[in-house]
């Protein structure tokens, strides 16, 4: 999906899997947008707090470049430092409830916040390339903001670690399996054809990158999960759960 993702995991550690490496995780994660499928697996009575950032959201919280963390999970104290991270793990351990999570997470986030040069252009042609679903020619938004290609593609690795194309990809990709209903019947050729894919062929290749599974292979998860535990808090959105 086209996000990036900040969580602060206050419960036994959890795993994310990359390809064929999988680590674990016990003070939170911080994934800036992903080019590729990840799998995170939770253990019974998991319990986290974080944040679906837009995709040059997490920018102004990185004391580096997000092109440095590009499909890199970090742990937050690999980003923030220990000392930061355990206070405020210790702060929300005790909160009453969500909204004072929330609360203690968000104040956190402002104290944390910094100007962060060519935020504006990116988030001004990241929110073009959002509201098009990604079709949108790129070369026509560089023109349209008065920069060139290649320093809008700098900009956007710097900020987001992607470039604009993968970006509008990935958002066309996004806008497309919302638009599946797992309860339903799927035609595979008229939803390939109406996001604007080349071809069925084409289709398929993005959605095994996206997802790391074949689209029937997707739905058949999405079905089994949402027939086996109805209502689950897991069901989230297009994300399959397995």
């Amino acid at each position: 999906m086209p996000s990036a993702v900040l969580i602060i995991n206050l419960g036994a550690p959890f795993r994310i899997r990359t390809g064929i490496e999988t680590a674990e995780y016990a003070d939170g994660c911080v994934l800036t947008t992903p080019t590729r499928a990840f799998e995170f697996g939770y253990p019974p009575g998991t319990r986290s707090v974080g944040v679906h950032f837009k995709p040059w959201g997490l920018a102004p919280f990185l004391p580096m470049p997000a092109a440095e963390l590009c499909d890199l999970p970090v742990t937050v104290e690999q980003a923030w430092g220990r000392p930061g991270v355990a206070a405020l793990r210790d702060r929300l351990a005790t909160a009453t409830g969500p909204y004072e999570m929330l609360t203690s997470l968000e104040d956190e986030l402002l104290w944390r916040l910094r100007e962060t040069a060519g935020l504006g252009l990116v988030r001004h042609t990241g929110s073009v390339i959002e509201a098009a679903a990604g079709a949108v020619a790129i070369g026509d938004l560089s023109a349209a903001a008065g920069v060139s290609n290649t320093h809008l593609a700098q900009q956007y690795k710097a900020l987001i670690g992607v470039t604009p194309k993968r970006l509008a990809r990935t958002y066309r990709f996004a806008a497309t399996v919302y638009a599946i209903d797992p309860a339903g019947p799927v035609n595979w050729a008229e939803l390939a054809g109406r996001a604007g894919y080349f071809d069925q062929a084409h289709f398929s290749h993005e959605f095994r990158t996206f997802t790391g599974l074949t689209p029937t292979r997707y739905v058949d998860v999405r079905r089994r999960f949402l027939n086996e535990h109805p209502g689950h808090a897991l069901d989230v959105g297009p994300l399959p759960a397995d």
